[in-house]
């Protein structure tokens, strides 16, 4: 799932292989794994500390210290009661953190747009607090059902000690994880922090691609073969690519991945050309291509741009007309347009260990990721002078950017609203305020 071996040019400096798609980036995207883990270990730890409260009966009848023995069963009762309500407790907790997160979950996609949902599902905060809250739960029932009714020193098999300290220290966890649980999702709940993310998540993934871009089409040769997708429909998540390209060094080929990441591909659709031989067997190619329901941020460059367009656009809708949510969300186009105005895009060349390119996957190319983050918020903005004024502040700053190849997309944005505020406001005076630049919209 990374590159296997050189990232640049043949002869280039020699790098670990980065993992393009791990596990770790599918489980992100589910919510049962890490609560599964904080039960797993909740049964776990019980089993340990109960161990470790008869060890420690057991070591002091040994001793004949049946008075300590005495004082650790009254002190047992006393935390009974403690442990039975934490018990009850923790399924009140775990309801309210699961209402919240409904009313969350419902808020985002209503007021941002549906793609944003991701946010919450991949949010940590609200796993660990899941999780250590049916932990806790877990923990209590288990050391509450290790109560005895034996009272006796000397025939008491187990008293738990460690295990109601245990489960104390794990309640106090939990509430700590509540309160910033809440933090987290009110600020989730607001739109700057929303926008904040995407971005972040957005520049987390350039940092994170390997291999090299080339404004110019590699075309790597004639084409000796094809693989489809013999999978489920869906839109093409991202590749396993160490895997593609141990299997093309292994076969001496060169594989082009046909689809972009982020495309809706069905059964029977090309996934990979083949260049230099016949294609490999089907299961050499097994758990290279991910097919899910949605797309995510894990190779998909365009993908930021497309949730940052969606809340501009529901932004400018007549049912909410809220122009400075626009204006924030082209803030962020401008910010991801210029950190990649001088990057190389277009096929993106993966190579082996000695230099060799073995995969080449295409990528959009400058003027596509300028047309989705514009284009669509170009056409919403006409009505709206704070947006339009920011949006002719933006082409102006991404042109002052990019290098001079990098300008007609641009250009042609700019006088395309030119052309759509002269037919749309009939005034000189208002056609010149709205297409005033200003980084600020209408301050």
């Amino acid at each position: 799932m990374g590159n296997d071996g050189h990232l640049g040019a043949p002869g280039g400096v020699r790098r670990r292989p980065r993992a393009l798609s791990p596990l770790r980036e599918h489980l992100r995207d589910t919510f049962w794994f890490t609560p599964t883990v904080g039960l797993v270990g909740a049964a776990v730890a019980a089993v340990g500390a109960l161990e470790l409260d008869g060890l420690l009966i057991r070591t002091l009848q040994d001793d004949g210290d049946y008075g300590t023995v005495s004082s650790l069963i009254e002190l047992a009762d006393d935390t009974k009661t403690i442990i039975t309500t934490v018990g009850s407790a923790m399924l009140t907790f775990i309801g309210v953190v699961f209402s919240i997160s409904l009313v969350a979950l419902q808020m985002a996609s209503g007021q941002f747009t549906p793609r944003v949902v991701r946010l919450y599902v991949r949010s940590r905060i609200t796993k660990c607090t899941f999780a250590v809250f049916l932990a806790t739960f877990l923990f209590a029932l288990l050391v509450q059902a290790s109560y005895q009714g034996d009272t006796d020193p000397r025939t008491v098999e187990t008293v738990p000690v460690f295990s109601s300290v245990t489960c104390v220290v794990m309640v106090l966890v939990s509430l700590v994880l509540f309160v910033v649980y809440v933090n987290s999702t009110l600020r989730l709940m607001r739109v700057s922090h929303v926008i904040d993310r995407i971005t972040r998540e957005t520049f987390r993934m350039l940092e994170k691609a390997g291999g090299r871009a080339d404004d110019e089409s590699a075309v790597p040769g004639e084409v000796t073969g094809e693989v489809v997708h013999r999978g489920r429909a869906g839109v093409l998540r991202d590749v396993h690519i160490a895997r593609l390209v141990r299997i093309a060094r292994r076969h001496g080929l060169v594989l082009r991945l046909i689809p972009r990441i982020g495309d809706f591909v069905v059964p029977g659709t090309p996934v990979l050309a083949v260049h230099g031989g016949p294609a490999p067997g089907r299961r050499a190619l097994r758990y290279t291509v991910s097919v899910g329901v949605e797309r995510t941020f894990h190779q998909d460059l365009g993908f930021g741009l497309r949730q940052l367009s969606d809340i501009a656009q529901r932004a400018l809708s007549p049912a909410v007309n809220d122009p400075t949510t626009a204006v924030q969300c082209l803030d962020r186009v401008v910010q991801i347009l210029a950190a990649i105005a001088g990057r190389p895009l277009g096929a993106l060349r993966h190579y082996d260990r000695k230099g060799a390119v073995r995969l080449v996957q295409d990528q959009p190319g400058w003027a596509d990721l300028v047309d989705l983050g514009f284009a669509e918020i170009r056409g919403c903005a006409v009505g709206a002078p704070q947006v339009t004024r920011r949006l002719m502040a933006a082409l102006d700053d991404l042109l002052r950017l990019a290098p001079e190849d990098r300008h007609p997309p641009l250009v042609r944005h700019r006088t395309l609203l030119r052309q759509a505020v002269d037919l749309a406001v009939p005034e000189p005076a208002d056609r010149e305020f709205a297409l005033m630049p200003d980084r600020q919209g209408i301050g």
